[in-house]
């Protein structure tokens, strides 16, 4: 950490002295923040001297209504200007580590991470790769596909298509090759990038058959010029693609086009749990300064420091990680899986990486608790000192675990934010105290609120999480929505003119958040609205359960119908002693009101492909619709899990009495 302080700190010392205003503390620069937007973010384009603070850029903000805010509308710049701003910096930009091969021993996951890519060799691929594309025919505005684990090259590739204006997207490789073209075939990209293959899990997944589906799905839809692969198992490319090594050869410098504010960035995809996957389009500008923001003054990351979030390309959290490299921090990708070879993998990498700032979910850390996991015996983790959490909400029980076992160096930042936003609406910040179950602040520049249904702010208790100004990073557009008619009926049609995300919220007096849940889902017994997150919380901590899903089901006769969905551990059994247990444990954890109606066993819970419970579409199977009209089993990781819980379900409905609630 500087001798000066964290990052924010200086910051607000600086903008109460050049803007004359009074500013003591977070819970007062947060205020000013959201009452001057204006202020507030050209003050942090300033501060890191973003292309946007120019002097020729004119107007910070045109209008603060929503939707169609327009930020910065005579500036220009790129993304990946701001990256390469570090390319002279010694050391490394991308580290490079991954699951050992299968054939290795576990004693190996201990061993020094691979070089990576230094900061001038990361510069000198993205000009290389984009002198290819360019020859290629790739323009400003076309789109280029990744179908990519999260390696450096992924990072590479994404720089390269920013860098001369084009637009990218990319999903993970676990999905299945219609799956993926159901995203990227909407953008008809000219390029393809991607690998021969993945390791995960202890195992090795030849992708090269799913690469050749993929394409030919690209080229019916679509133009696809070429496809690009990397050798990342070593493998012999398909017939008629271009070697990796081939399209970052020679040294072409790297000289990105400057391109509009809201010129587009990438196109990050929905789960398509719901519906077709809706393409959100987020601007080079936005993204700049809110990552920015968060990387560097609510995480205090700085140049030099090692970042590391265990994501996917398909997860937002990816775009979120690659944003270490605005300030200098260097970004370790992880190819695998953070429970193997054992379940410490991923504290076995923070280890051997030095990682800084190390990104997790709740259901990792829970996994870890259970399994008797001591981070930091025997590993050095002294360079940690910062552990984000996101992906659901992080129980009391995890968060006192994961402080007693790293000790108070560490703070434990859970966030939440989203795809929509590509970013957090609320999390943490230096100097901001964390408490247990809860979310220390909204963040700066976010005009966070709970409201009731009539549109009323609401404190202490349950409300809807909404955001009463424009944030830059909103999306641009929906893909393929020229009348932005999706745009306005995904976020404005309950409150118009302000943004309403769809989670349950209470606003604590002392200004820290708590997360209830998604409000789609929102358990409602005799009138009584109630979140879902109470319940997993309390049933998950038992030693017998590996996860939880509950669901409210309206009845024909007009009876509610609450079950809950459990996956047993190993060995347990639930038998009517468990059955209490769990009831027990919600009645004395949560309330009376929050024990389910019926505890059904089922082998797994389905999940989108970045981790989150299926709870709405789950619900409107019990309720008897169409499996074809719900959702996409390709958007899946267990199809055949949803099938499975909904046959469970709909026999414990036919048993249910009419009218029956839980107590």
């Amino acid at each position: 950490m500087n001798a000066q302080g964290p990052q924010i700190e200086r910051f607000r010392r600086w903008v109460a002295e050049t803007r004359g205003v009074e500013l003591p503390d977070y819970a007062a620069l947060w205020r000013w923040s959201v009452d001057d937007l204006r202020g507030f973010w050209g003050a942090l384009a300033q501060w890191f001297s973003v292309p946007a603070s120019r002097p020729a850029s004119g107007a910070v903000l045109e209008s603060e209504a929503m939707p169609g805010a327009r930020w910065f509308p005579r500036s220009s710049l790129n993304y990946v200007e701001v990256v390469l701003r570090h390319a002279g910096r010694p050391g490394l930009a991308v580290i490079d580590d991954g699951e050992p091969d299968p054939g290795e021993t576990p004693t190996t996951v201990g061993t020094p991470a691979p070089a990576g890519l230094s900061w001038p060799e990361l510069g000198r691929q993205v000009g290389a790769l984009a002198a290819t594309l360019r020859q290629l025919g790739v323009r400003p505005g076309d789109r280029v596909a990744g179908y990519l684990p999260n390696l450096p090259e992924t990072v590479v590739a994404f720089l390269a298509t920013a860098s001369i204006g084009a637009v990218w997207s990319a999903c993970g490789q676990d999905y299945a090759p219609a799956a993926a073209a159901e995203r990227l075939g909407q953008l008809q990209p000219a390029v393809l990038v991607t690998a021969d293959g993945y390791r995960h899990g202890g195992q090795v997944h030849d992708r090269r058959g799913s690469v050749t589906e993929l394409a030919a799905e690209l080229r019916r839809g679509g133009d696809l010029q070429a496809v690009i692969v990397v050798a990342r198992l070593g493998l012999d490319p398909p017939p008629g693609t271009i070697p990796w090594r081939e399209a970052v050869a020679g040294d072409a410098e790297s000289d990105p086009v400057p391109v509009a504010f809201d010129h587009p960035l990438w196109v990050l995809f929905s789960s398509g749990t719901t519906g077709r996957p809706k393409g959100l389009v987020h601007g080079h500008g936005g993204v700049v300064l809110e990552h920015l923001k968060q990387v560097a003054l609510h995480a205090d990351l700085t140049a030099g420091e090692r970042f590391c979030w265990y994501t996917s390309p398909s997860w937002m959290m990816w775009n979120f990680q690659v944003a270490g490299l605005l300030v200098g921090a260097t970004v370790v990708t992880y190819d695998g899986s953070p429970a193997w070879p054992e379940a410490g993998a991923l504290w076995d990498l923070a280890a051997r990486d030095r990682v800084a700032v190390l990104g997790t979910s709740p259901a990792y850390l829970l996994a870890c608790q259970k399994a008797g996991v001591h981070p930091a015996a025997g590993r050095d983790l002294s360079a940690l000192r910062l552990l984000g959490v996101t992906g659901s909400v992080l129980p009391p029980a995890s968060y006192e675990w994961a402080r007693s076992e790293l000790g108070e160096g560490v703070t434990i930042g859970s966030i939440s934010g989203g795809t929509d936003v590509v970013s957090a609406f609320v999390g943490c910040a230096p100097g901001v105290p964390t408490w247990p179950g809860e979310l220390s602040a909204p963040c700066l520049g976010v005009a966070l609120d709970a409201w009731d249904p009539e549109g009323r702010p609401v404190r202490g208790e349950v409300g809807e999480l909404v955001v009463t100004k424009p944030l830059p990073s909103m999306p641009v557009a929906f893909w393929d929505d020229p009348d932005g008619s999706r745009y306005r009926d995904a976020y404005f049609s309950t409150y118009p003119g302000v943004w309403r995300h769809g989670d349950w919220i209470t606003v604590t007096p002392r200004g820290s958040v708590v997360i209830h849940g998604r409000s789609d889902s929102t358990l409602n017994r005799n009138g009584i609205r109630m979140g879902s997150a109470e319940i997993y919380q309390a049933v998950e901590s038992l030693p017998e359960v590996v996860e939880a899903l509950v669901v409210g089901v309206e009845q024909p006769d007009g009876g509610y119908w609450m079950p809950l969905f459990v996956v047993l551990a190993s060995g347990a059994r639930l038998d009517e002693q468990l059955r209490s247990r769990i009831r027990r444990a919600v009645r004395e954890q949560v309330s009376p009101r929050h024990v389910p109606d019926d505890v059904i066993a089922v082998r797994a819970l389905p999940h989108t492909r970045t981790g989150k419970k299926l709870e709405v579409p789950v619900k409107r199977l019990l309720q008897g619709a169409d499996p074809a009209t719900v959702l996409d089993p390709e958007s899946l990781d267990d199809p055949e899990a949803l099938a499975e819980l909904a046959a469970a379900g709909r026999g414990g409905a036919r048993r249910a009495a009419p009218g029956q609630q839980g107590g």
